[in-house]
């Protein structure tokens, strides 16, 4: 069977092909170079391969932190968590002081997750932690603390973490100002038997509505979700 295919490139040249060999000829002369077909293929295979695997690094599914998302439904409200999820590893001491060296320190706010900043949407207002939330999507960060967290809501979307990212320079941003949301949550301690070893937000029903969950580690945190009246 005979095959013939040819590709143009920008400068003008063209590969043609048929019956096994490619005959290589520019726009300025007559001259032709047959090349072996399995050289030129194997070329053009290697030229593709290069971006496509460097875009593949940066599947979610890849990530040392993959992507996580908790669901669930109010009535009709499609409530949702969409976060990054940091493992433990071989860190020891993940939530502490400055002074401990611990990976999330206390009374300084955190991205709570991994990659892009941690978003909640919600499809109807809510009461979240007993305030009234509009219907929108918001970037989630928290401020740990022994005992009690504070839970932000910030208007600002497509954060890396609390800040932005580009040309390989990490530009942090003043988040407070655009808060739209800050909530005081209980943080209990697990037991040993109940470690996390991945972060999760988990949705548990309630008479109420429902509670996000946040687990990492031996932490707990939990926030009320119910339906705004009226």
């Amino acid at each position: 069977m005979l095959v013939r295919w040819s590709i143009t490139s920008h400068t003008g040249t063209q590969l043609n092909t048929s019956d096994g060999a490619v005959a290589l000829g520019g726009t300025h002369g007559g001259d032709f170079m047959r090349f072996d077909r399995r050289i030129v293929l194997a070329a053009l295979a290697a030229a593709v391969a290069v971006p496509l695997a460097s875009a593949q690094d940066l599947h979610p599914s890849r990530r040392p932190s993959p992507l996580g998302m908790a669901r669930t439904m109010l009535d009709d409200a499609y409530v949702r968590v969409v976060y990054g999820r940091p493992y433990k590893r071989d860190r020891k001491n993940i939530f502490g002081t400055k002074e401990s060296g611990a990976v999330v320190v206390y009374g300084e706010r955190w991205r709570t997750g991994a990659n892009e900043a941690t978003e909640l949407t919600v499809t109807r207002d809510v009461l979240f932690g007993g305030q009234k939330l509009p219907a929108g999507t918001y970037s989630l960060s928290t401020t740990p603390a022994p005992g009690t967290w504070k839970v932000h809501l910030n208007s600002k979307l497509g954060l890396d973490g609390l800040g932005t990212f580009a040309n390989n320079t990490f530009t942090p941003v003043d988040l407070p100002p655009t808060d739209v949301l800050t909530v005081s949550a209980p943080a209990t301690e697990l037991p040993e038997d109940k470690e996390v070893d991945q972060l999760t937000f988990e949705f548990e029903k309630t008479a109420a509505g429902t509670d996000m969950v946040l687990r990492w580690i031996r932490t707990e945190v939990r926030v009320p979700i119910a339906l705004a009246k009226g």
